[in-house]
């Protein structure tokens, strides 16, 4: 893939430094905090004043991202992302850092990231041949998983040797590798666009942002696929994810002697995810979405491992597995939206599916708390699973989850009047249903 895919290659190269500065940095940013002497409440809210732009601006990312070339989108967010973490590593270089400015850079970092997310999902397709999509998509999570396992550890050591502010200086180097790389890509004419059945077709007619937006959401209504899939990615991401981010060290704390038996287990989850996506480099399933579904089901059995009073070491193992099941979904759900999704509103039905990502976890943060104090750690863990795990299931009662293949349907075809793809499922009425 990289051998033959040149223009790809290069975007990995840039991106995968990016990623890597970017597990280093939030390593770092609650250090560089501390560092200038606030408090727990400080990190938080610099944490998510870095947050709170993408609800606000994702969807605005993804109709700009479909309306521009997705490479300059990409090009301006990192050349303004390097500008923030060089200038959050000068203020904490110079010791002039506090708390406020932090957060206001933070919060600009966010509107970065807003456009950057939709843009990049977007551009994918149009640098791979569609039956190679999942190969691009493994080897890109390849690097997200690793970053998982090696990005604290390198986080660590620059912080002993250069303090929070040099991690910071590290991570805006990567932001300028990676904006050099996509400033060489050249002009990316979807010769090689894969989405849908119109590939490289010219953007859609301007239509006003709220009737582009409008587009996107009726591509995400209009398949069932698609709407059932981020529902359950949400409850996922509200339901799963707050207990590994607060109840599992809680836990650990309490029972596993600590951090120490706590990072065990992250890092093998990371060692999973590796793994996950090793197996989705190579695996071809002629069925992703059930996969994905069967995947997801595994995945959220985190809580109850967690939650088992079993020994560190099969925690740890099981999480193995349960990194394994993210993978495999996250590859297979990004890849079928690529394949399936017109390329020319992609970046729009990806901005809802990040939005959702994004918004809800939060609400699943701040009730886990409440819920284990009133109901126990435990019982608020398995509870977790027991929701979310039939959730991932009952996709797979959905024909339109089932039967989607791992080629785009030929039912699917170029819209009309708006300039929009159609792409209307087998049964599922005439064509003006997914159109403006």
């Amino acid at each position: 893939m990289l051998r033959t895919e040149r223009r790809f290659a290069r975007l990995f190269v840039g991106q995968s430094l990016s990623i890597l500065g970017d597990r280093v940095s939030f390593v770092a940013l609650p250090f560089a905090v501390l560092s200038i002497g606030g408090s727990a409440a400080d990190v938080g809210l610099v944490t998510a004043a870095g947050l709170l732009p993408l609800l606000v601006f994702t969807l605005a990312g993804g109709v700009w991202a479909d309306r521009l070339p997705r490479q300059w989108i990409m090009l301006a967010s990192d050349l303004l992302r390097c500008a923030v973490q060089a200038a959050a590593a000068v203020l904490l270089l110079t010791g002039t850092a506090r708390v406020g400015l932090l957060a206001l850079l933070m919060a600009v970092f966010g509107v970065a990231d807003a456009f950057f997310l939709p843009a990049s999902t977007g551009l994918l397709p149009l640098l791979v041949p569609a039956d190679r999509l999942r190969e691009a998509n493994a080897l890109r999570g390849f690097v997200q998983s690793t970053g998982l396992v090696v990005g604290p550890a390198l986080a660590g050591l620059l912080i002993a040797l250069v303090g929070p502010g040099g991690a910071l200086a590290a991570d805006a180097a990567s932001f300028a590798v990676s904006a050099a790389v996509l400033a060489r890509l050249g002009a990316v004419d979807g010769a090689n666009a894969a989405s849908g059945a119109d590939g490289g077709a010219e953007r859609a007619e301007r239509l006003g942002f709220l009737a582009e937006l409008r587009v996107g959401w009726r591509q995400v209504r209009s398949r069932t696929w698609v709407w059932s899939g981020m529902l359950a990615m949400a409850i996922y991401h509200v339901v799963v994810l707050p207990s590994v981010f607060v109840l599992g060290p809680v836990l650990a704390k309490r029972e596993w002697g600590g951090a120490g038996a706590w990072t065990v287990v992250v890092i093998a989850f990371g060692l999973g995810s590796i793994v996950g996506d090793v197996c989705s480099y190579r695996l071809k399933p002629a069925r992703p979405m059930a996969v994905a579904a069967v995947a997801m089901a595994v995945a959220s059995c985190q809580a109850a491992i967690i939650g088992s009073g079993a020994p560190v070491w099969a925690i740890a193992a099981l999480e193995a597995v349960t990194g394994v099941g993210v993978s495999l979904c996250f590859v297979l759900w990004e890849t079928s939206l690529q394949v399936h999704i017109p390329e020319r509103v992609l970046s729009r039905v990806s901005s809802y599916d990040h939005l959702i990502s994004v918004a809800l976890m939060p609400l699943g943060l701040v009730l886990a708390g409440p819920l284990s104090d009133s109901l126990g750690v435990r019982p608020t863990l398995f509870g977790m699973t027991v929701l979310a795990v039939p959730a991932a299931l009952a996709l797979l009662a959905l024909p339109a989850v089932r039967h989607l293949p791992a080629s785009p349907l030929p039912e699917t075809e170029p819209g009309a009047g708006s300039g929009v793809g159609a792409g209307v499922e087998v049964g599922r009425g005439p064509a003006a249903e997914a159109v403006v």
